[in-house]
């Protein structure tokens, strides 16, 4: 017996993430990390804060890979983030907010970075 669990609610809200989106979601380094970042903090960051915090998991980041970062997570993930409705970007304030369905995220984020508290 096949059991569908796509739309399963793994952490007690009333949005969900099919699969397949917490996946691709979770696939990339510092789209994951900027999805645990936000679960830390309590409203909107600005995309420089958040640019600036995934390249200091870099050592010694240098003002070119923070502009690098910036740029990539802006045209690659911010968009793939909002697509999937895990975050609002308020494009006037240069901010990011995590939504509801980002708590679908929160278990899988904790085993990720469980080090990095």
């Amino acid at each position: 017996m096949k059991t569908d669990i796509s739309d399963a609610d793994v952490s007690g809200t009333d949005v969900t993430l099919p699969s397949n989106t917490v996946f691709e979601l979770l696939l990339d380094e510092q789209r994951r990390y900027a999805l645990y970042y936000l679960s830390r903090k309590v409203g909107a960051v600005t995309i420089e804060e958040l640019t600036e915090r995934i390249a200091d998991r870099d050592e010694n980041p240098t003002p070119e890979r923070v502009e690098q970062i910036t740029v990539e997570f802006h045209h690659n993930h911010l968009r793939k983030l909002v697509e999937s409705e895990v975050l609002r970007y308020d494009a006037d304030a240069g901010t990011v907010e995590r939504r509801a369905a980002a708590r679908t995220l929160d278990p899988y984020l904790e085993l990720a970075f469980v080090g990095d508290l």
